[in-house]
């Protein structure tokens, strides 16, 4: 009996010697996984391009906002996140913070007092990110962005889920090594395909979105050998579509319908909406033809043989008979016209997309006769 009281007691000890450890002990910063030049430079715009592509404005900037001064509600099922302030405003934002403190917050998820951030901020995905795309945000965030003086409100969730020190916990169990490595060798042979996981995984987060949770809140698949990688989600009570089942329109449409989908937010089969409207709004229109890459690794992920959507009904060739109208009737139609389709454009990175929209007139008798009365 005196045995077994020792055991439990050294457990118990051993226990808050560990939680003391977790909570106090500061966390170990990720180191750079690429080594650039000291005298290195972002190119012109690079930074500003990559804010883009990661999505920061949709989240930093609340409706009416100023540009990335926090303040943002993100719904989460433990309770509202307040998104932060991360102009360069020393006082209320991230002014003060060094290019380490920067890469920390993006990788491990810590602020430079190594308080914990919420993974709300995907940097479960922003752990992969380059040197190089970090120190150009860096670069933009503290020369290129409007200072804001704006202390947003402070995110409070209920217990256990205020204690932030408990993500330390989630963050070893989730977070593997930092640095991108394409999972499979056909990625990692195709320089496009590689590019286009990278900006997915990675910097695009579109599996934060697409991706489901599983009970540890964490995404339940990084990359495409992960089974349900970008087979939907939700966000702020939208639902996100699967992208990669044979059923899902995304595997559906061609790679140029796909592409005016994510750079103009529609198509000739279906147009935006939600927190994807967002997206498109503040991030995928201004992608480069380069960066559209992320369409072919998109299609690539399928997981199953594509099965082409068929023709609409007003699509489809007309193969019956049909019987003329009367004199009497036919002059009550308009004029002749090409009426068969409206059609509206849209210019994108260079490239002018149309899009075809049916229009069907009414040429049945009943509906004339009503229409006479």
């Amino acid at each position: 009996m005196k045995t077994l009281i020792r055991i439990v007691a050294d457990l118990v000890v051993i226990g808050l010697v560990a939680l003391v450890a977790i909570i106090f002990v500061p966390v170990q910063r990720t180191a750079p996984t690429e080594k650039l030049a000291a005298d290195w430079q972002p190119p012109a715009e690079l930074g500003e391009y990559g804010a883009r592509l990661a999505d920061c404005a949709v989240c930093h900037t609340k409706p009416g906002g100023e540009p990335f001064a926090g303040g943002h509600t993100i719904e989460s099922p433990m309770g509202d996140i307040y998104t932060t302030n991360i102009t360069p405003d020393p006082e209320t934002s991230i002014g003060k913070w060094s290019l380490d403190d920067f890469r920390a917050a993006l990788i491990d998820g810590v602020t430079p007092s190594s308080e914990h951030l919420y993974p709300a901020m995907p940097y479960e995905n922003y752990r992969h990110i380059s040197e190089a795309d970090i120190r150009a945000l860096y670069d933009y965030f503290m020369h290129d962005v409007k200072p804001v003086t704006n202390q947003v409100a402070e995110t409070k969730l209920p217990f256990p889920f205020n204690q932030r020190w408990g993500i330390r916990l989630w963050n070893w169990v989730v977070l593997g090594h930092a640095g991108f490595k394409p999972a499979t060798d056909k990625v990692a042979n195709d320089e496009q395909l590689s590019h286009g996981a990278y900006l997915m995984q990675v910097l695009g987060n579109c599996g934060s979105c697409h991706t489901p949770r599983g009970l540890t809140m964490a995404q339940a698949g990084a990359n495409e050998t992960d089974a349900k990688f970008l087979t939907g989600g939700e966000i702020g009570g939208w639902s996100t579509p699967n992208l990669r089942g044979p059923k899902s329109a995304s595997q559906q449409w061609s790679a140029d319908e796909l592409k005016m989908y994510l750079t103009a937010g529609r198509n000739a089969h279906s147009a935006v909406a939600g927190e994807m409207k967002l997206a498109v709004q503040e991030s995928l229109q201004y992608i480069n033809e380069k960066d559209a890459a992320m369409v072919s690794y998109l299609l690539c992920t399928r997981s199953a043989p594509t099965v082409r959507l068929p023709p609409t009904r007003r699509q489809r060739p007309q193969t019956r008979r049909t019987t003329p109208l009367p004199a009497s009737m036919r002059r009550m139609m308009p004029p002749r016209r090409n009426c068969a389709a409206r059609s509206t454009s849209r210019q994108a990175n260079g490239s002018t997309w149309t899009i075809a929209v049916p229009v069907t007139l009414p040429t049945d008798a009943g509906r004339l006769r009503s229409s006479r009365r």
